[in-house]
Parts: C-alpha cells; structure tokens; sequence
C-alpha cells in the first residue's frame, strides 16, 4: 500500500479502491475503478479549464496569402478549372502550396463562392461545386482561404471573447458569424472569427478549425491561447486524452491530484445509489475544487486593506488650515459652533 500522494494512474487506481474498502489486485474492481477515474479526470476539467493553468497551451496559425496568378478557363456545368501561368501545386516562400484543398476562390469577381476538392497540378483544379457562370475563358480569379486548422490538441479557446493573444480579433459564436457575413469573400485583416466543427476526415477525432472575417490577404502570424484536450501523459512524455498504463500521470499538479479521486467516489456512490456518501465526497470534492480554482500564481495582486490616507497627507503638509469649519468657543460653551 502506498503512503504518499497519489502520482501515477496505478497510485490513483489504489488510492480510490483503499477509500471503497474494496479488495485490491481483482480486475474486475480495477477496470471499473480505472473507467470512474478517467470520467473524473475529463469531468474537473469542464468549465474549469480557464481557471487551471495546467490546461492551458500556446499554437500559432500563419494564414494563406490570397493567390491571384495567372488566369483560368472553365465552362459552365464543370467541376474542372484549367489555368494558365498558374503555380497551384507549387510552395510558396512560407512551404505552403498556393492552393489547397478546402480552399476558396471566386471566378471572374462574381459573388459565387467555390470550394477546392482538389489540387490535380499547377494548371489543374477540382472544385466541390459544379461552375454556374457563363463559360469563361482566360478569367480572373481570387483564391483565398478563410478557414484554418487549430491545433491537434484545441478543446476550447482560452479567451471567450477574443482569438488571439493581441486581443485584435473578436470571437463570436457561429450562427451570428453565419449571420453577418453569409458571403465571406472580402479578403482583408482578419478582425472576427468564430469556432466550427467539420466532418470526420479518417478517424474518431472531430475536426475543429477557425474561420475568419475577413479571409487573410496576406500572410499574418496569430498566436492564440486554448484549453487542452490532453489530460494525461505518458511515462515517456507523450499527452494522451486519458490514463492508460499504469505509470500514466494525469497533467494535474501533483499536490491536486487528490481531488480526482474524491470526484470518482461522488460518481461511484451515486451509481450505488448511497446519496449520504456521495453527497459527502461531492462536498470534500466542491471544496478543494474551490481552492483549487482561487489559488493564487506569483505575482498576482491579492486583497489587501489599505486605509484613506490622503487626508492625513494632506493635513500634514498644511497643519495650520482650518479642516471643515472645526470647533471653537464665542462664549461659555467650549463646543459651541458658529
């Protein structure tokens, strides 16, 4: 039996069997343990994540220059666009392609947007969406991109109101983005963006990517902050979403990890249906959550008492000006005020 603090995904596994009074080293007692531990885990974590510096990452996006090489030729119908002195497939100054798939471009300044489902060459692109315009030959085009990948590990951003760090670009929910720039085709700085979900794209793993108004015209750098969806790491430093091996360490400082397994107990009791000892191991849960939350970093400014000290400033420097209309005696009275 271990007597120190909880460390690895094992210690935590003993720590909440040893509180249950339940037989150690039994599998089956072990795997339900493990599962009540990884809900815990994730569950602390929701709508704390911007309270618990632990969860917090930097990422930085440089967006996509808007690409207007060259002409292009298609006709109506068509998902095919043919161009002449183009460079699609080929890597700007930055290793990036001049187009991509999941690009936009509009055809001849009409208002139409279309989508790339694929870069074929320099001269050849596949769009999503079959070409309305009259035939075009030797056209202009704008090729721009709105939408960017976050990080692999992007829960939530950090800031609710604001993107990026510099606290230029507004944050918004998507049904007001989707409201206010129903054709979001004007490239310019980005100075509104909004989170999505895309599609599944070959796993599990739900795509979620940032979308800007306005679309860059430009390559800027946006460093942003968010919450991490990786809250366990490996023996051998990889960040994982949950504890698997027993060596595992969940990203919880270590003097905090105790709390894990007092949420885990709430969770197990009540699905034992015994509410008084659940409702307790809520109660020690709430508090140390509370302190959790309310510890206070270095250098954080705390309350503090500080007493109205400018009037005895500035009596001291002028001591002989009478203060409001003060007390003095015209007869008998010591106290009579005039």
């Amino acid at each position: 039996m271990s007597t120190t603090q909880p460390k690895t995904f094992a210690n935590l596994v003993e720590d909440l069997q040893n509180r249950l009074r339940e037989q150690t080293g039994v599998t089956a007692t072990e795997d339900i343990a493990k599962r009540f531990l990884n809900t815990a885990l994730q569950d602390m974590h929701v709508g704390f994540g911007e309270k618990f510096p632990w969860a917090e990452r930097q990422a930085t996006i440089l967006t996509h220059a808007r690409y207007t090489t060259g002409t292009v030729t298609i006709t109506q119908g068509s998902t095919a666009l043919t161009g002449d002195s183009t460079a699609w497939d080929t890597a700007n100054d930055f290793g990036v392609k001049n187009a991509l798939v999941t690009g936009k471009l509009s055809i001849n300044g009409t208002p139409e947007i279309y989508t790339i489902a694929s870069v074929d060459s320099d001269t050849g692109i596949t769009l999503n969406e079959r070409y309305v315009g009259d035939d075009a030959s030797e056209a202009t085009y704008t090729y721009f991109e709105d939408e960017y990948a976050l990080s692999a590990d992007f829960l939530r951003p950090l800031d609710l109101q604001f993107f990026d760090q510099a606290r230029e670009i507004d944050l918004i929910p998507r049904n007001e983005f989707r409201r206010r720039y129903p054709r979001n085709n004007l490239t310019g700085k980005p100075l509104v963006a909004t989170i999505v979900d895309r599609p599944f794209s070959g796993n599990t793993t739900p795509v979620r990517r940032v979308m800007f108004w306005k679309p860059p015209d430009a390559a800027y750098l946006l460093p942003y902050s968010f919450v991490t969806n990786k809250l366990a790491v490996s023996s051998t430093g990889t960040a994982q979403e949950s504890l698997s091996a027993d060596a595992d360490e969940p990203i919880v400082p270590m003097q905090f990890r105790h709390a894990i397994v007092y949420h885990a107990l709430h969770h197990i009791y009540r699905d034992r249906k015994d509410d008084a000892r659940s409702q307790e191991a809520k109660a020690e849960f709430t508090d140390l959550m509370l302190r959790i939350s309310s510890d206070h970093e270095i250098g954080r400014p705390r309350p503090q008492l500080q007493p109205r000290i400018s009037p005895y400033v500035s009596y001291a420097r002028n001591p002989y000006r009478r203060r409001g209309g003060g007390r003095y005696t015209t007869g008998t009275a010591f106290d009579e005020r005039r």
